[in-house]
């Protein structure tokens, strides 16, 4: 008994390409053989043949839908290139906002780090403290949180103050620690705390600690 082995059948997409190719393959040798042949048979006869072939080829690529095989290669090499692009350009912006922040406020931060070991509780000065959120359009896609300090004291002081990310469950996931020195009375700083958790997860940020000294 002999063994019959099945062939895979082509893309339908592939099958049509092949078959209007082979149209206008035969459309161009039937043209050519009309050609030689006019000259006993007359121009109708070839003029009624390319009519014929014309229609055959339109029936044959009717059914094509979708583009070439390079054509979508190039698209999707495109997407993926932008995207890169797009992922690195973020980066550079979250890097650049991080960098921007950790200048301005080093100094500032290393004396608020230092005033908070020895505070328990919330601290003194909880009420001069006030949080304004970051667009993470601006902040290169950092979780920030502007952190308005306001001297309400009758004489110049300076300020340490630590704020938490909390999740969705109110777990703390982050913390933040930003400073004001030599703050005037009846001025406001407004230093930047941030959280490097992914963006996507949800945080809310809360002053934990606030000392003026």
């Amino acid at each position: 008994m002999r063994r019959i082995e099945g062939r895979a059948a082509a893309p339908a997409g592939r099958g049509r390409l092949a078959m209007a190719a082979a149209v206008v393959l035969a459309a161009g040798g039937l043209t050519a053989l009309s050609a030689c042949g006019s000259s006993g048979n007359g121009s109708s006869g070839a003029s009624a043949e390319a009519s014929s072939l014309a229609s055959a080829l339109s029936s044959a690529t009717a059914g094509f839908s979708g583009e070439p095989p390079s054509a979508l290669a190039s698209k999707a090499a495109s997407a993926v290139a932008s995207a890169s692009d797009r992922a690195s350009s973020a980066a550079a912006a979250a890097s650049s906002f991080e960098a921007s922040v950790s200048a301005a406020g080093a100094k500032a931060s290393q004396a608020a780090v230092a005033a908070l070991g020895s505070v328990s509780g919330a601290g003194n000065a909880t009420g001069d403290v006030k949080l304004t959120g970051v667009p993470t359009a601006s902040s290169g896609g950092l979780h920030a949180v502007v952190v308005n300090i306001t001297n309400h004291s009758g004489a110049t002081a300076s300020y340490a103050v630590k704020i938490d990310f909390d999740d969705s469950s109110g777990r703390t996931v982050d913390t933040a620690v930003v400073g004001a020195q030599d703050l005037a009375a009846g001025r406001t700083a407004t230093p930047v705390a941030f959280s490097r958790e992914p963006a996507a997860t949800a945080l809310v940020p809360k002053v934990a600690q606030a000392q003026r000294y």
